[in-house]
């Protein structure tokens, strides 16, 4: 039963929230909150809930059509994302959306390979392919770095074009990496372990000679040459990184955790950069997971050390980014039960009691906005520590507060935050055949 330190918040959040309808301006409240911020950052907390892509969608439409942004970026590797680009901008022969999706086909493959995704990345071709011929196309970019060895092809493929004797040097520098079969947990065990040479120094030294050139290749052939080249050079900053990311695996878990936000959030900082040079203030729609787009200072793992996209972003561009977080409190998932298994779609517990996901339940809102800024008993209730969930790409019932719970402080890590009572798994585009049966029942294992 709740206390009534609970009642009392559950009430000044019924009282502070903004029901979602459906209506098409439901979404006001947000686009005032947003006003003309460059960076928003729209989290989830699952890689498998339809409402939480569906949702995104929405108001990512609407920044683009509304206030003029000209990116997407996700929570996904840069060639697999770039394919992605250049289809919705028209200057790629994949056919169709669900061919420029390819790439996303590594696990976790329903993260980006759903039926959201599809539909919005069709919407963003058309609306494209409507813009004036002079207009900035809206691009869609990934920040992720997990693609060392198809970052490391790429490279080679833009240096075979444009300079053969430095796609030679490449090649000797890339080497290094290629003993281990594109297995890159075992090159970081030998490395990091001493069974074999660390490839730092070559992936570094590619990188520099690469923008050692950047004159000379950016200029080869006018604004696409300047594409192609920044695609290329983002690449190799990724092998760089990449390299280092998984020799830190088998080290403490903050220093690889750190390494990829830093990663993703340089990356966003050279997009806006690079795109700022093509005309005007660069506005970019971030998508990633709620534990990398929250200000990680606001919970405990910031607490041990980590932080993540959120936090690095406020701490560079302050009242100019804004952080939305979703919850959920029950109903299905897609995940798989471990790494590399199954999209399955599971049901998901009711929340915790002592969580916020509990709190916003016990409102009786099926659904709603609430914006964490305009102070009120409810955002400084929200302020006070309690359990928040995370569901990645697995989800473990059977554990639940031990695998899927952390503390933290809700309006001290978004600034806005949407929920959703019941929610459905998102859609995979590939679906194994008994995916529709795949949820688990209403009782589950007495264990947390």
């Amino acid at each position: 039963m709740a206390d009534a330190t609970t009642n009392s918040l559950t009430d000044a959040v019924r009282q502070a929230a903004h029901p979602l309808t459906g209506a098409g301006e439901d979404y006001d409240p947000l686009m005032e909150l947003i006003g003309d911020a460059r960076f928003v950052l729209i989290g989830e907390a699952s890689h498998g809930t339809h409402e939480f892509y569906q949702q995104r969608a929405e108001i990512t439409k609407r920044l683009i059509q509304e206030k003029g942004f000209t990116a997407v970026a996700i929570e996904a590797d840069w060639p697999d994302a770039y394919r992605v680009n250049r289809y919705v901008r028209g200057i790629d022969d994949d056919a169709t959306s669900s061919d420029a999706l390819s790439g996303l086909r590594g696990f976790p493959a329903w993260m980006w390979r759903n039926t959201v995704v599809l539909n919005f990345v069709n919407w963003l071709r058309q609306y494209n392919d409507a813009l004036p011929q002079t207009a900035t196309k809206v691009g869609f970019y990934g920040l992720d770095l997990y693609s060392l060895y198809s970052s490391i092809e790429a490279v080679l493929t833009y240096l075979d074009k444009i300079d053969p004797e430095a796609a030679k040097r490449a090649r000797s520098r890339y080497s290094c990496l290629e003993h281990f079969g594109e297995d890159t947990q075992a090159y970081g065990y030998a490395a990091t372990f001493g069974l074999t040479k660390s490839c730092e120094d070559e992936a570094i030294n590619q990188l520099l000679e690469l923008q050692h050139r950047s004159s000379e290749y950016a200029a080869a052939d006018g604004q696409m040459a300047e594409e192609e080249f920044f695609y290329a050079e983002q690449n190799a900053r990724l092998v760089k990184d990449a390299e280092e990311y998984y020799r830190s695996m088998f080290r403490k878990r903050v220093s690889s955790w750190n390494l990829r936000d830093r990663h993703m959030a340089e990356t966003l900082d050279q997009l806006v950069t690079h795109l700022d040079k093509q005309g005007g203030r660069t506005k970019v729609v971030v998508w990633a997971h709620n534990s990398h787009l929250g200000d990680a200072r606001a919970t405990d793992l910031g607490a041990a050390g980590e932080l993540n996209v959120g936090q690095l972003v406020r701490e560079q561009y302050g009242g100019d980014a804004v952080l939305v977080g979703f919850s959920t409190y029950t109903g299905t998932v897609t995940a798989a039960s471990n790494w590399g298994g199954p999209a399955e779609r599971k049901r998901v517990r009711p929340a915790l009691s002592d969580s916020y996901e509990a709190v916003f339940h016990q409102t009786g809102l099926p659904r709603f906005l609430l914006n964490l800024r305009d102070g009120g008993s409810a955002v400084e209730g929200l302020r006070q520590q309690r359990l928040e969930r995370a569901i990645g790409v697995i989800y473990l019932p059977q554990t639940e507060r031990l695998s899927h719970y952390f503390p933290a402080r809700l309006s001290d890590q978004f600034d806005a935050v949407i929920h959703f009572d019941e929610t459905q798994a998102v859609e995979p585009l590939e679906r194994i055949a008994d995916w529709e049966t795949q949820e688990v029942p209403e009782t589950f294992p007495s264990a947390l």
